[in-house]
């Protein structure tokens, strides 16, 4: 911008043309930036991803103040992640793979879940001996070949959990171990074989149990009941699961 004198003594101000094209470039600006607010106003917002944890009553615990997914949730709001995930707790106390099965449409398909933690297979061992109604595990594989081919139709993220402990004692004495480690195997297989993750919760808590159990005592070191996690067991099970989650 320049001014001038005229004959009056007044001044008299003249705008330039950089100035002009100064001014233009700003005015750009303003109703450039009005426009993506315009636009971000009105576009949808991105949903969470649905993770449900499917199981028995460890997962049915899970979801209580304390649970291993409660853990997963604080430890999501810790990294600022809590948006991006809505967690559901769907397990109930008793269930075998055959109960997961009859009860999937209504308890995980209808509500869409992008991604599916299995945790199932300690009562299809346990309750052999406790009730003698315990799954054969040629069914057991077929039960749960079922469940996986189910959440594959829909392209899930499927991500399948070993039964973790019947007993925590570290020399091979639990009574069932033997099984255990069996239908640990079958879905280790099943997970090779469908291309589904795997948090192998078996091995896990077996090294844990060698590293922090020197007394070999059956129960309270991961769990409350032999089965049942502690606080120890849900913080490490809230852990493993949250890091393939983020994986």
């Amino acid at each position: 911008m320049s001014f001038l004198l005229n004959p009056n003594g007044q001044t008299k101000f003249k705008r330039t043309g950089y100035h002009i094209a100064k001014g233009k470039s700003r005015t750009m600006k303003y109703f450039l930036y009005f426009i993506w607010l315009f636009l971000t106003a009105f576009m949808p917002k991105q949903k969470p991803l649905r993770v449900i944890f499917f199981g028995d009553s460890i997962t049915e615990a899970g979801a209580k103040p304390g649970g291993y997914i409660m853990r997963i949730s604080d430890a999501l709001k810790a990294k600022g992640l809590s948006g991006k995930y809505d967690l559901i707790g769907a397990g109930i106390g008793g269930n075998k793979v055959y109960d997961l099965y009859l009860r999937m449409d209504d308890d995980v398909l209808a509500k869409n879940p992008d991604i599916v933690f299995i945790w199932i297979g300690v009562n299809d061992v346990w309750h052999k001996t406790l009730t003698g109604t315990g799954t054969d595990a040629d069914k057991f594989e077929k039960f749960y070949t079922a469940i996986i081919q189910k959440l594959k139709a829909r392209s899930t993220r499927i991500i399948l959990c070993t039964p973790a402990a019947i007993g925590e004692k570290t020399d091979c004495t639990n009574q069932q171990d033997g099984d255990l480690n069996k239908y640990a195997g079958v879905i280790r297989n099943l997970s090779y074989r469908y291309h589904c993750e795997l948090v192998d919760f078996r091995k896990i808590f077996q090294q844990y149990s060698l590293q922090n159990n020197p007394e070999n005592k059956e129960s309270g070191v991961l769990t409350m009941d032999r089965v049942h996690l502690n606080e120890r067991g849900n913080q490490l099970a809230a852990d493993k699961m949250l890091e393939q989650l983020l994986k």
